[in-house]
């Protein structure tokens, strides 16, 4: 019996995967131990113009730039999304997303929640999940542990991730990052996607 080319239930198609939530829940942290752990995925480096941190890489971390390379990106429409987070630019760099999903692989970016309501808009088919912790006392005690603002900012930070808890219905799912248990939180994040390639009805993201 000669197979139905139609008949595609078993071949879905690459999924666009955002990891997003509020500053201090984790998302680089779930980010590096799916790389380290050697996961099948294309992680996009986000493009920004903030500086880099001692313990980042550039190309592996972010791609920094100066805001005169990054205004030349939005002119020349090279970026999937971009927002100005804490007074600094970061974008997506679009041909990186359509070369990894040309390839069939899942795309995995981690973005603000600001960004991933814009990929939704331009990729209604995109997978959102919205990263928290235990309890709005936990995010607050973590971003002040981080160390790495001034007073001002860090107050910025603390009132931009209240509010950013309260955008959760705009996504697929939530998974809480609980304190000390990466791996658990990467395993949900693991079992959401293997779970979405089981659907009936595949997603299919067009950019």
């Amino acid at each position: 019996m000669a197979s139905d080319p139609e008949f595609s239930l078993l071949d879905p198609k690459p999924l666009l995967i955002v990891i997003s939530g509020p500053s201090g829940v984790g998302k680089d942290t779930i980010m590096q131990r799916m790389k380290e752990r050697g996961m099948p995925f294309h992680f996009v480096v986000t493009a920004t113009t903030r500086p880099k941190r001692d313990n980042e890489e550039h190309g592996t971390d972010y791609f920094f730039v100066s805001k005169e390379e990054f205004a030349r990106m939005i002119e020349h429409n090279e970026l999937i999304e971009y927002a100005i987070v804490y007074n600094d630019y970061k974008g997506i760099p679009k041909q990186q997303v359509r070369k990894a999903l040309d390839s069939g692989k899942d795309v995995l970016m981690r973005l603000d929640v600001q960004g991933a309501e814009t990929v939704r808009k331009l990729a209604p088919e995109a997978l959102l999940i919205f990263m928290t912790t235990d309890s709005e006392e936990e995010l607050v005690t973590r971003l002040k542990a981080r160390n790495s603002e001034t007073k001002d900012e860090l107050a910025l930070r603390i009132a931009t991730a209240r509010k950013e808890l309260k955008r959760v219905e705009a996504f697929d799912y939530v998974i809480i990052n609980h304190h000390g248990k990466v791996d658990d939180t990467v395993e949900n994040v693991r079992a959401i996607i293997d779970a979405e390639h089981h659907r009936v009805n595949h997603r299919e993201v067009n950019l």
